[in-house]
């Protein structure tokens, strides 16, 4: 019999921990002064409650380890109802939220993804703008861990190839998650310390640097204001790029270069991809700029390669309303968003490396048709690649185009325009930010999207974000049989 205990009680715990981070935004606005402190501890109590309570009733069934089935349960249990409690503040607090666009924002921000409903962010309380970034750093690390741990086990979306250098975790899942969890909460908090110390030196106030660095690192893309990133366009460009970037490389490397080893971080065939990708992208984008609007050879360079990096990324920042560069432009960020970084960081989407395996699995068919009699074997940083990795990844690529498909058509039906529906859904499961379109646009938000959109647009962020195959699979019937 399926024993849920073990799965209810790490999410009781994880839920406990979050009504504990509410302190921070506590004290920030009883420090401003505005009288809005109650929210967070209204909120922090029903959420350290109900998670304390969770794990209480659960606590008789803990064991060492997960089965398969409970892993895949508890990947999917803590990115659903999280946000539950992480929206209590924005139902209680001075955005006033109906439950579904608090949902949405919760969900956004723990997803990383970084879509907002709510407007006149400038003159929120400094706790519920903290909070919001707070979301986006947990969630952030949260599935950097998912990501090295628990997806390579699961053998989701070709994941386990990066099994070896996830430590081998067969067996022993929670446990050995804890050990790789520390060394990945140093490299974490000191990049996130680092980045908000350069906003600082560059004339970011404090707050401002802090929820910016928070943000950032994660690649979520939350700002403090309704302009986004713009509200600092210039050097301070240069320094979120830089974030973006090291964000969006692979934390295992930087586990790696911890202990004392550089080589694989810069012979990482994926970081080498992903860094070619963006130079051509830049190029190109900054030479469209060049030869079509007026901008100085600075300008463009600074904004392709923020805005680019912030896509590609799925951080979701905007210096500047790029629905204005034109259609060739446009057309270019839509298929940007579904790249993606590299596999094991904050970054989101389809991921670098399933792209290289597509890629070498199409050489490896054209060679066998033009030498019917020749052996060629798939392979990835020159290590063959089986039949059971390839499968899962071709699987990845036909439930994502499947997936952004049928949302696509479900939001169309919800009375959206078509730039909208299928932009949203692509920002949705590339958990990217914002869509296309004067209405979810970098100048736009979603809070003028129906009830159903955004819960529609909610699920498309939980099962982009768990590379789809891990939420698929507690659907099926099989996966309660086994």
């Amino acid at each position: 019999m399926f024993d849920i205990r073990p799965v209810g009680y790490v999410i009781g715990l994880l839920v406990a921990f979050l009504g504990a981070t509410m302190f921070l935004p506590f004290l920030v606005d009883l420090a401003e002064g505005r009288g809005e402190w109650p929210v967070f501890v209204e909120a922090g109590i029903i959420t350290l409650l109900s998670g304390g309570l969770i794990a209480l009733a659960c606590s008789n069934g803990v064991k060492e380890g997960l089965s398969i089935q409970q892993t895949f349960l508890l990947t999917t249990g803590v990115w659903l109802l999280l946000p539950v409690f992480g929206a209590l503040p924005f139902v209680l607090g001075a955005t006033e939220a109906r439950y579904v666009d608090a949902y949405f924002e919760a969900m956004s921000g723990l997803t990383t993804t970084g879509s907002t409903v709510f407007s006149g962010l400038d003159t929120l309380p400094k706790g519920l703008l903290l909070w919001r970034g707070l979301l986006q750093w947990l969630g952030g690390i949260g599935i950097i861990v998912v990501a090295m741990v628990f997806l390579p086990e699961l053998r989701v979306g070709g994941m386990q190839i990066f099994r070896a250098e996830a430590f081998e975790t067969m067996g022993k899942i929670l446990p050995r998650a804890t050990q790789i969890a520390s060394q990945i909460s140093v490299i974490y908090v000191s990049l996130t310390l680092v980045c908000a110390l350069l906003y600082i030196a560059f004339g970011m106030n404090t707050f401002d640097a802090t929820v910016h660095a928070l943000t950032t690192v994660s690649t979520g893309g939350f700002s403090n204001y309704d302009a986004s990133f713009s509200v600092f366009a210039g050097p301070m460009e240069y320094v979120a790029t830089l974030f973006m970037f090291l964000a969006a490389l692979p934390f295992v490397r930087y586990v790696q270069l911890l202990n004392g080893s550089a080589r694989p971080l810069f012979l990482d065939s994926q970081v080498r991809v992903f860094i070619s990708v963006i130079a051509v992208l830049v190029v190109f984008c900054a030479g469209v700029l060049l030869t079509i609007f007026p901008h100085h050879p600075e300008q463009a360079l600074r904004e392709s390669l923020f805005n680019i990096l912030s896509i590609i990324s799925g951080t979701g920042y905007a210096s500047v309303d790029y629905m204005g560069w034109g259609p060739l432009l446009i057309s270019l960020f839509f298929f940007i968003g579904l790249i993606g970084g590299c596999a094991g960081s904050t970054a989101c989407s389809v991921k670098i490396f399933r792209y290289q395996l597509l890629f070498s699995s199409i050489r490896v068919q054209l060679k066998r048709i033009g030498s019917p009699n020749g052996v060629f074997t798939t392979r990835f940083e020159g290590r063959p690649v089986n039949d059971d990795i390839m499968s899962s990844v071709m699987s990845f690529f036909m439930f994502f185009v499947l997936t952004l498909g049928v949302l696509s058509v479900l939001l169309s039906a919800t009375g959206l325009d078509f730039t909208t529906s299928i932009s949203g859904a692509a920002t949705a499961l590339g958990n990217i930010g914002p869509g296309l379109g004067e209405i979810i646009g970098p100048a736009g938000n979603f809070s003028t999207l129906n009830d159903t959109a955004k819960w529609l647009l909610s699920a498309g962020m939980l099962i982009g974000r768990l590379e789809l195959l891990a939420v698929y699979a507690i659907l099926t019937v099989n996966f309660w049989r086994a």
